[in-house]
């Protein structure tokens, strides 16, 4: 077997010594056009120095690309393939660099948005934000495998963290980010499990929970809360914040009595509730009859990932045809595939709750909302305020709330009168819609 030089046949004396020692045994000598070597003593150290020449001039090569991607990280520059959502660029002084791609990143910011409110599980935020236009570079969906890997890459809120000599590396870029720090722990919470729903802000105050939350129906200025010191005792009061204004001038009281009222005008029809959670029941069951296949496919590739590790391994220990170096990095490389593949598989299984004993608390929640706002801490009258008013109430000097959105779950339930009269009574389950 002739080669042009030593150097392009291995870059590593262990390979070189395992090949050549393969090919002698099907009876093949190497030799080398550039180089003279034969198979006398001082041949053979001959061409093991010119081997060991060929490993330092690639491990010198790799110290050299090592360190110039240590000192780009260090610098915040991103110098590998962009990730969904940046586009590649070149400053001015030659650096390579990315910027935040005008089509994708904000819809990108808007799936961020969407994950860290709670309110949603990935599947659907995926869903919507595929809907509004988020596609892949070819022009493809975006899988649930890579929508799970986006939501947790620390680049699209400007940290680098890269793993290429050993350790991970945490910088901050000098690119813009997408999301702001805030949000992107915000949503990790909410995918680890540790927040359900946005923080409640820190601006309301413990004894005032519809504060800012209700706005003065006059100026459309958000209401403040305050103790007001009378003769003998204290009195707690919500007020509109703006000076020119007053609209709203109540006592806490009356104006929390007001909102507990207000709440259960919303009540809907016990059967509505009811007919509402056979139909999401059927919804789930059969998403969940679809997504069984997924979770089995997920559980393979998880056991093949474990398999070929189990094979590196292997062939590093017991069989010796893979240096240090190499199984090190298909080890690390494997670990790393086998960390998203389990946490793609456990956000699966994550969706096999129990769905009767969540839609048995939602209908106890639809049927007597006053009761579980008053009964609720601070934070929970706050989640359970912006769950029902995406955007809020007015409260008018007369007492009356208001407001310009209500939750979809009560637009639906409120729907179903009407459509009872166009529509035949649904069948299969109970209760079922008198004519």
């Amino acid at each position: 077997m002739v080669v042009y030089a030593l150097n392009r046949f291995a870059r590593n004396s262990f390979d070189h010594g395992a090949t050549t020692t393969y090919l002698k045994r099907l009876g093949v000598r190497l030799r080398s056009a550039t180089e003279q070597f034969d198979d006398s003593s001082m041949g053979k150290f001959f061409e093991n120095v010119m081997a060991a020449v060929a490993q330092l001039d690639n491990d010198v090569r790799s110290e050299r690309t090592k360190a110039g991607m240590k000192a780009a990280i260090e610098a915040g520059r991103w110098t590998f393939h962009p990730p969904l959502g940046y586009v590649r660029v070149v400053d001015t002084m030659g650096h390579a660099s990315i910027v935040p791609d005008p089509e994708r990143a904000p819809l990108i910011r808007r799936a961020f948005e969407l994950c860290a409110s709670g309110l949603h599980n990935k599947r659907a935020v995926l869903k919507a934000v595929t809907d509004l236009g988020l596609r892949t570079l070819r022009g493809n969906a975006v899988s649930p495998q890579t929508f799970q890997q986006m939501l947790r890459n620390r680049i699209y809120a400007a940290w680098l963290s890269v793993r290429t000599w050993g350790d991970l590396e945490h910088q901050r870029g000098d690119f813009e980010a997408i999301v702001t720090d805030e949000l992107f722990e915000q949503a990790q919470a909410v995918l680890d499990g540790k927040s359900l729903v946005v923080t409640p802000h820190q601006r309301n105050h413990p004894d005032f929970p519809l504060r800012v939350f209700a706005r003065c129906a006059v100026c459309g200025t958000g209401t403040t809360g305050s103790w007001s010191k009378g003769r003998n005792q204290r009195y707690a009061y919500y007020r509109c914040r703006s000076s020119a204004c007053r609209g709203v001038n109540v006592r806490k009281a009356d104006m929390e009595g007001a909102f507990v009222r207000y709440l259960d005008a919303m009540v809907p029809k016990p059967e509505y509730v009811r007919l509402f959670r056979e139909i999401v029941l059927d919804v789930w069951k059969q998403e969940q009859a679809d997504t069984g296949g997924t979770r089995r496919q997920l559980q393979r590739n998880l056991d093949d990932l474990v398999a070929k590790k189990d094979r590196v391994v292997d062939a590093f220990l017991h069989r010796g045809v893979i240096d240090q170096r190499t199984y090190e990095r298909q080890v690390d490389k494997l670990d790393e595939e086998i960390t998203l593949a389990e946490t793609a598989l456990h956000d699966a299984r994550l969706d096999e709750l129990d769905v009767e004993g969540v839609l048995a608390f939602a209908e106890y929640a639809l049927t007597n909302p006053g009761r579980l706002w008053i009964e609720a801490s601070l934070g929970q009258k706050q989640r359970l305020q912006k769950v029902l008013f995406p955007q809020g109430v007015t409260y008018s000097p007369e007492g009356v709330f208001g407001t310009a959105e209500i939750s979809v779950i009560f637009r639906l339930l409120q729907a179903l009168p009407a459509q009872k009269e166009s529509e035949a009574s649904p069948t299969g389950f109970e209760p079922v819609l008198p004519t």
